[in-house]
């Protein structure tokens, strides 16, 4: 963003109209440190005042309006908070009153009865009669009757900053000041000239004037455009190079051939025919593994989607090509559940599966340690005790990890020294990222969605109850459990307070006890206070059906699988995240028989609230959710995205320009495909850019 003196980089406080005292202001308040700064501080909106209204003109629906007129009279009135400036205002059609309840000395200062002024502002009526509060008002000189030649910004400023004079007006005479300092080459090109024609976006000098100061909405329109699709490409290209520059210099063990394991498992023991999205997904993971490259792959599909076959039916490919594979699991649990599973499948294929966890008895483990390492053991499935130094295989070719925000970076890179060739990776979660999200914040990585059901799955009913009808809920909860079914009740963990979580447990453990009185009715429960071993006893009892009903506060894990459990009461689901709602949905409808989730609220949930459970009654598609929830929280909070600059874009949202976002992702892949060091003359300008800017995804890491 700069020449070879960077005016852009001069400190704030050389700006004429700033000085030290307003500088360190902006600095406190705006993070505005230098020219260009304030440069890319962007106005919320624009308005005209290219033409003068008379105040008849003014009725219920006008919003800003500009007139012109004498002032009649002004007084200051009321007491102590109710302290106001009030003046009137007339013109040839009418007269209005306008009102300051701040800096009313200030004012007072520049008001003269008889003069003719020029006021602009919001109009609202009050009794009946239009009236303006903390109007902008300057003296009127009739060369001024045309208007500006432009439409005037309007930015965001703060009660401070007010204060000391600098409202959004002001920041305008600083921004205008410092525009007529800039030339074109202090702003030169980023994005290559053929894109620029293509896509026909507005010059990048010509985008910032018209940002600040366009002559007419349209150019504002323009401007926009162009700055954010330039805010995407950036980020996309610095994504793109990651990627396949890591490809390039990474070097992956290669699966060459489909053979006997993979085969007759495939025409002889598949349970169910493949849906589309999973055949989809294994010809990506196949072409990705025959390349010579190592695979990083992100495989997403919603709970249920049938990712565990994917993940088998890559194992079988490793094992076709002479290569050990490792399922990472981030509880004992999931994976003993992952260990069954496959067992199951492959119970009558000579492959030979193998868990290890935390609790793997010393002679077991042993036997372990030597089938790894002569290579006996084909499959290996555990928790990270898979990490630990003593665990050597002969030769791991694919390690998958499930539930991907539980495994740090370190972890994984762990598994990658257990071989000399680092193995395939793939990552498996079932909390669905909006793709936009995805393609900003996982863009390093291969990204796979199966978005469709296996076939044989119902749909899992939701409905929203009030407290008060907690008696008839539980008595269908009975009838479910007389089924022979079995039933979750979920309490909301209360960040602030472990006690008043724990003491929510508490009553409702009891209530649950006073419908449910045993011996007639067995019931686990787990919470954060219990030891680990306490939890995964309870947690067993109802995974083996020992148990019908498993109280307890958001900690049961994302994964476990009790196809028999048919309704989840969730209560206060209020207090729940959309995210988190969806996610404990999924603990139930993993049988074939037909699973109903209740969701039972307060009196007082908020609106948005409202919302969140409006939205989980009405689809059970985790993308959906996923993006509503995007739409309602913004990206910051999104669980498992990575605090990156990736996401802080000033002028474009994931969320209303996904199309623009798809557009500059496609345009910087085809840029770093073509051109993977950014040698060729027309990519020389984007280059420069990017090594002046030298940001933490820096040019010097990357190359």
């Amino acid at each position: 963003m700069s020449t070879n003196n960077n005016i852009l980089a001069s400190p704030i406080e050389y700006l004429k109209g700033v000085g030290p005292l307003r500088a360190d202001m902006l600095k406190k308040e705006l993070e505005i440190y230098t020219f260009g700064d304030l440069l890319q501080h962007y106005p919320i909106r624009h308005i005209d005042k290219t033409k003068i209204n008379t105040i008849s003109e003014i009725n219920y629906q006008t919003d800003y309006i500009q007139i012109a007129g004498k002032l009649i009279q002004f007084d200051i009135i009321g007491e102590k908070r109710s302290r106001r400036l009030v003046a009137q205002l007339k013109d040839a059609t009418g007269t209005i009153e306008l009102t300051w309840f701040q800096g009313i000395s200030w004012i007072q200062k520049t008001l003269y009865i008889g003069t003719e002024y020029l006021v602009f502002g919001k109009t609202g009526f009050f009794n009946g009669k239009p009236q303006m509060v903390h109007p902008e008002i300057e003296s009127f000189v009739p060369a001024k009757l045309g208007g500006k030649a432009f439409l005037e910004p309007v930015y965001p400023s703060t009660e401070k900053l007010k204060a000391r004079g600098l409202n959004g007006r002001q920041l305008a005479k600083l921004t205008y000041a410092l525009l007529e300092l800039i030339k074109p080459a202090d702003l030169s090109e980023n994005i290559p000239v053929s894109i620029v024609k293509e896509l026909k976006l507005l010059g990048r000098y010509e985008s910032y004037i018209n940002i600040h100061f366009p002559s007419t909405d349209q150019h504002y329109k323009k401007a926009l455009e162009r700055l954010k699709f330039e805010e995407f490409f950036i980020a996309q290209v610095r994504l793109q190079l990651v990627r396949l520059q890591r490809n390039a210099q990474s070097r992956g063990v290669i699966f060459e051939k489909v053979g006997p394991y993979f085969n007759e498992f495939y025409e002889h023991y598949l349970p169910f025919e493949l849906t589309g999205a999973q055949k989809r997904v294994i010809k990506e993971i196949r072409q990705d593994t025959a390349r010579g490259r190592q695979m990083n792959r992100l495989l997403q599909g919603d709970v249920g989607s049938g990712k565990t076959m994917v993940a088998l039916l890559s194992m079988l490919l490793a094992a076709d090509n002479g290569y050990q594979s490792a399922l990472m699991a981030p509880t004992e649990i999931l994976a003993q559940q992952h260990y069954q599973g496959l067992t199951q499948l492959l119970n009558k294929m000579p492959v030979e599966v193998a868990l290890l966890t935390g609790s793997t008895k010393t002679a077991e483990r042993k036997r372990i340690l030597a089938g790894l390492l002569n290579d006996e053991i084909h499959l290996v499935v555990g928790t990270h005790a898979i990490i630990e130094d003593k665990v050597q295989f002969k030769n791991l070719g694919l390690v998958i990890v499930d539930e991907q925000h539980r495994f740090g970076v370190a972890q994984r890179a762990k598994l990658w020294t257990k071989s000399v060739i680092p193995p395939h990776v793939l990552v498996m979660t079932a909390t669905p990222i909006p793709r936009t999200l995805a393609m900003t914040a996982y863009g390093d990585l291969d990204y796979s969605i199966m978005d469709e059901l296996p076939p044989g799955r119902i749909p899992i009913t939701t409905v929203q109850r009030n407290e008060m009808a907690r008696a008839s809920v539980m008595g269908f909860v009975k009838e479910e459990i007389e089924k022979g079914r079995q039933a979750y009740f979920i309490y909301p963990l209360i960040e602030e307070s472990e006690k008043l979580s724990y003491e929510d447990l508490m009553q409702g453990y009891e209530q649950v006890k006073s419908f449910f009185p045993e011996p007639r009715y067995r019931i686990s429960m787990v919470h954060g206070k219990q030891p680990p071993e306490q939890k995964e006893i309870n947690m067993k009892r109802f995974v083996t059906g020992d148990t019908q009903i498993m109280v307890s506060t958001t900690v049961i894990e994302v994964g476990v699988n009790v196809p028999n459990a048919s309704v989840m009461v969730i209560e206060s689901a209020e207090k729940f995240g959309l995210s988190q709602l969806h996610q404990l949905r999924g603990r139930v409808g993993r049988g074939s028989e037909k699973s109903f989730c209740i969701l039972l609220t307060g009196s007082k949930a908020s609106k948005e609230a409202r919302e969140r459970i409006n939205i989980m009654c009405a689809t059970n598609d985790g993308f959906k959710v996923a993006e509503k929830d995007l739409e309602m929280r913004g990206p910051g909070d999104i669980e498992g995205t990575r605090q990156s600059g990736a996401l802080n874009f000033k002028l474009a949202s994931i969320v209303n320009d996904k199309g623009l976002l798809q557009l500059a992702q496609q345009k910087a892949e085809q840029i770093v495909e073509r051109d993977l060091h950014l040698e060729q003359p027309e990519n020389a300008l984007l280059k420069n850019y990017l090594t002046q800017k030298h940001t933490k995804v820096g040019w010097s890491k990357i190359a």
